[in-house]
């Protein structure tokens, strides 16, 4: 069998070290000096390699979907020093309409999302005459291509003091790309991992997130820059694992989703209330988007009837809760520290079953 492997390996390029996600291992405890969660600090400061900016605050980052990359959302997310960043299809006048009607925008929790198209680059100058951008997320499902890198120095010649975002990928030569040769600052990391995608159904490409971010982490820190862990979070543990994988901030879209705070009206059904959840590159989002799906692609999104969880803000303590007692397990007394406590331990099963009478 090994040297069947091994012919496969040499003739089809086949990996053969195992890939992991958030559940195939678990994070070891340790002798601890922390006696409570409240000696636990999750607020972390950044410096930026290009736009030499500061950042402080909960390096956690609500995705630039339409279900969660909302204004409404911000208004939450703010008070717990948690970024929201904005779907692409904000617009100067949905911005102004915002700020008339609620006040200033606090841009420090705020990401301006754009594609790479022209028209995509001229509504970012358009909403930078609005307000004061700090960063920008340069996203597209293929980080991959040629393209993302050209569009990254466009932005970043308009933009060089800004803090710019670019993804997605999954590997260290396209993290090492981006910031090198691309100018960005972050790294987006992940591709198929997401609840509402179907990407690794539909292309068969992606990689196990857990994976993805150790490698991606240790290629970004090596040049000075850092990475977002994108998808794959089901609850608070997964976050855990992410930042002891070496991910700097995590992005979180499903569980952010099906709340009041959350765009979209309640639906019920045999008794029990839901709030659709939907991929980027869903037919669903072309849809309302773009009108239609262009044939020579397939929906790479699924939409999903989340159940309605009630207030966003009972789900970030239940998740920055979890954290902090992360960290109690592990002695780590800040976010920072936890990559350096973290042992992980691979694992056959991840959860108990519950017992059922």
């Amino acid at each position: 069998l090994n040297s069947i492997i091994r012919k496969i390996a040499h003739n089809m390029k086949l990996e053969s070290d195992c890939k992991l996600d958030f559940n195939n291992v678990l994070i070891r405890p340790k002798r601890s000096t922390l006696s409570s969660r409240s000696e636990v600090s999750l607020e972390r400061k950044f410096k930026f390699p290009h736009s030499q900016l500061t950042w402080e605050g909960i390096p956690i980052m609500a995705a630039n979907m339409d279900t969660t990359g909302t204004l409404k959302m911000h208004q939450e997310l703010v008070k717990h020093k948690i970024i929201t960043c904005l779907h692409k299809f904000h617009t100067p006048e949905i911005i102004k309409e915002h700020i008339d009607s609620n006040g200033v925008l606090d841009t420090n929790y705020i990401t301006i999302t754009t594609g790479i198209s022209d028209t995509d680059f001229e509504n970012l100058v358009q909403i930078s005459k609005v307000i004061d951008i700090k960063f920008i997320c340069i996203d597209i499902a293929n980080g991959y291509m040629e393209k993302l890198v050209k569009y990254c120095q466009r932005v970043r010649e308009a933009f060089p003091e800004q803090i710019i975002i670019a993804g997605n990928v999954v590997s260290r030569e396209m993290v090492e790309e981006l910031i090198l040769n691309g100018k960005v600052d972050i790294v987006k990391v992940g591709i198929g991992g997401g609840s509402a995608c179907l990407t690794r159904k539909k292309t068969g490409v992606g990689m196990p997130q857990l994976s993805a971010v150790i490698e991606c982490a240790d290629a970004a820190h090596g040049v000075g820059g850092y990475i977002i862990s994108d998808g794959g979070i089901t609850c608070p543990g997964d976050m855990s694992k992410a930042y002891g994988g070496g991910a700097d901030f995590v992005m979180v879209g499903g569980q952010f989703a099906g709340h009041e705070q959350n765009p979209g009206e309640l639906i019920e059904e045999n008794g029990k209330k839901y709030k659709l959840f939907y991929g980027m590159s869903s037919s669903h989002a072309m849809n309302k988007h773009y009108g239609n799906m262009a044939n020579y692609r397939s929906s790479e999104g699924r939409v999903i009837k989340v159940p309605f969880k009630g207030d966003i803000n009972d789900t970030v303590l239940d998740y920055l809760g979890g954290i902090r007692s992360t960290c109690t397990y592990i002695n780590a007394h800040c976010i920072k520290h936890i990559p350096k406590c973290t042992t992980f331990v691979y694992v056959s099963q991840q959860l108990n079953n519950p017992y059922n009478n």
